[in-house]
């Protein structure tokens, strides 16, 4: 495989999928994978993948070991090395570096660019129109994604190869030929080459050995030299290396380079909107910014280093020798056959609606078409998730609604969570303090008990004019007191068994109403929006707790308000809410009304009992009950609103 990926380096970014015209990344799990067959070999992924995760296959070492086993080796190298070795300004020095390396033979493509250049020509002057092949790239993608206009490929070979054809001749068949370039395809395009190299690697290997401009002996390439064939790595250098007419009136050379517009270009050729026309296609935007050049060079300065070579080439040129190579080699086989290898995916027949709703795209308005996949469709995107070539969270915008949603979750269950927190906090504190209570509370009775025996008796035994009778009575009511509340912290602190039975909830929210005297200026209402009354439920208990919640709503309203008593109903809960539209509670107090003896009544008007055994009632009913309470006017109608949700069934 020419181009892998390195999977710990691979980040979610799908650059190299938007890049790649071919198509040929496979993401699976979040990675991109490049599919063998449908790569091009282009190098695009390579040049835009920022965290280096996209690579080339390094032939460094296959090269070294061709120049180290004694067989006679030739390099033959791109004309566009200017454009990469731009700190060396006498190429002869370049040259010498290369021959140092250990090659024997040292060699410009320029002269086989010569070839074909004049080949293409030929051609041009029938009656068919052709598409350049000299790009091993633009050939594969022809093969593979336009297979019908295989047949319209020129029928010469590039001129790499014509190249090592004109060697072979030259210098015999057992030269061994290794190809220096800007092109990762050319590793894999022809079998007549033995190894291929980028420019990079060329660098790689010079620091290796430690070549530098400095210790090299300058040297000239070996015939044969080329011409005008310099100037063919930049854009339209092969219809000027042929002179071939390219005015944009009286000529029909369409030329585009770079991976949008070699794309576009084939598509109207193929729907015969170019009728009459030759191509002269690049998969990069020329030569010159080829992957196996370096990242940091501008292209127009490089296209000018280029022509500067070409230049001085054509005016320091032997005329006389060139023509006569030329002609040497005119009869050479330049001859070559493309066949056809689809590896198109992209079918509009494929039903694809289901994977596009489970994008939320449902309508051809939520299409947005943005690209943001790597694809230019949403369409195209769902048919490479049914190819297994995507995945759905590629799609950045129903992603991010999604992430959004997971956001508005996380939430919600935050919240939640916090709640439960609480509530475990507050259970845990009530289980203590229901234990102290306990403990407290039975030690107590024994001697309470003793005192108000005692007190009644005395108060018996006393005329009614003895002063002491007023003290007596004193005792004996405030050790009824002691008592009542002694009864509330066992209440509290209870571990009694619900006794679960079937009950009517509107006719015990109705009874526990009953139960309490209601003030003349407060008003009640019962809402009731059950669709099923019946639930199992401790009705003594349960009764105990609405007519609290009720009484503490009236003392909520000294000035006299509404409580409204709302019922309403899932398939597994009972939810009642005591309402009332009095002062509110402080939200400093918020935390702490079910915990035991916390009350805001003045002394004597409550024992702070009340809530908390409420609160453990419903929890032995396995229920919740919360609080929402406003006392600043400011921030709408003050009052506060009991909520108990109580499971309809027996857990």
């Amino acid at each position: 495989m020419l181009v892998y990926t390195i999977k710990e380096l691979c980040r979610t970014c799908y650059t190299c999928v938007r890049e790649c015209p071919a198509k040929a990344i496979r993401i699976v799990g979040g990675q991109a994978e490049v599919i063998a067959d449908r790569c091009i070999a282009c190098g695009n992924c390579t040049k835009v993948c920022s965290q280096g995760a996209k690579v080339f296959l390094d032939t460094t070492g296959r090269v070294i070991n061709l120049i180290e086993s004694g067989e006679r080796t030739a390099a033959i190298i791109a004309p566009s090395f200017p454009a990469e070795f731009q700190e060396i300004t006498d190429y002869r020095v370049f040259v010498g570096m290369v021959r140092s390396l250990g090659f024997s033979l040292v060699a410009e493509v320029s002269f086989g660019a010569d070839l074909v250049a004049h080949r293409f020509g030929s051609l041009m002057s029938g009656d068919r129109y052709y598409i350049s092949s000299d790009c091993p790239s633009i050939v594969n993608y022809v093969r593979f994604y336009h297979p019908d206009l295989v047949d319209h490929l020129a029928p010469v070979v590039s001129p790499m190869v014509a190249t090592s054809r004109v060697m072979r001749k030259k210098y015999g068949d057992n030269l061994k030929i290794v190809f220096i370039g800007p092109c990762i395809a050319k590793k894999a395009e022809s079998q007549e080459i033995d190894e291929a190299i980028t420019f990079l690697e060329l660098r790689d290997l010079f620091q290796r050995s430690g070549i530098r401009p400095e210790n090299s002996t300058p040297s000239d390439f070996d015939p044969p030299k080329g011409g005008r064939g310099a100037i063919f790595p930049v854009t339209r250098g092969l219809m000027q290396t042929a002179g071939i007419n390219d005015d944009a009136i009286t000529g029909n050379i369409i030329a585009a380079e770079g991976r949008i517009d070699f794309q576009n270009a084939l598509k109207e050729y193929e729907a015969g909107l170019l009728k009459n026309s030759h191509m002269e296609l690049l998969c990069c935007e020329g030569c010159i910014m080829g992957p196996g050049l370096s990242r940091n060079g501008k292209q127009y300065n490089r296209r000018n280093l280029v022509s500067s070579y070409a230049r001085e080439k054509m005016w320091n040129m032997n005329l006389l020798e060139w023509e006569k190579n030329m002609d040497e080699f005119s009869s050479l086989d330049l001859s070559v056959r493309y066949s056809p290898a689809d590896q198109r995916i992209i079918n509009t027949d494929e039903d694809v609606t289901d994977i596009l709703a489970a994008m939320g795209k449902h309508t051809i308005k939520d299409h947005l078409n943005c690209g943001a996949c790597g694809y230019e469709t949403c369409v195209e995107h769902a048919i490479a998730i049914k190819k297994g070539l995507a995945e759905s969270e590629m799609c950045l915008p129903w992603t991010i609604e999604n992430l959004h949603n997971m956001v508005r979750q996380l939430e919600v269950s935050n919240e939640k969570l916090s709640t439960m927190k609480q509530a475990l906090r507050q259970s845990e504190k009530l289980a203590h303090m229901g234990q102290l209570s306990a403990g407290i509370a039975h030690e107590l009775n024994n001697p309470l008990g003793v005192v108000i025996m005692y007190s009644n008796i005395l108060l018996d035994e006393c005329r009614p004019d003895d002063p002491m009778r007023e003290d007596l009575k004193l005792i004996a009511e405030q050790a009824g007191r002691c008592k009542k509340i002694v009864g509330g912290l066992l209440n509290f602190a209870r571990k009694n068994q619900v006794n679960h039975q079937e009950v009517n909830v509107k006719e015990l929210v109705g009874h526990s109403l009953e139960s309490v005297i209601v003030p003349e200026n407060v008003k009640t209402e019962i809402v009731c929006n059950l669709t099923s009354p019946q639930a199992m439920l401790d009705h003594e208990q349960m009764t105990q707790v609405i007519s609290n919640l009720i009484k503490n709503a009236i003392d909520a309203m000294p000035q006299g308000g509404t409580v409204t008593l709302t019922m309403k109903d899932t398939p597994g809960d009972i939810i009642i809410e005591v309402k009332d539209t009095g002062t509110g509670i402080k939200e400093e107090n918020r935390s702490k009304i079910f915990e035991p003896f916390f009350t805001t009544k003045g002394i004597g008007h409550g024992t702070g009992l009340g809530l908390a055994t409420a609160y453990g009632i419903v929890k032995m009913h396995k229920g919740q009950i919360t609080v929402e309470s406003n006392d600043d006017p400011s921030k709408g109608p003050t009052g506060t609103s009991f909520r108990i949700v109580l499971p309809r069934k027996k857990e």
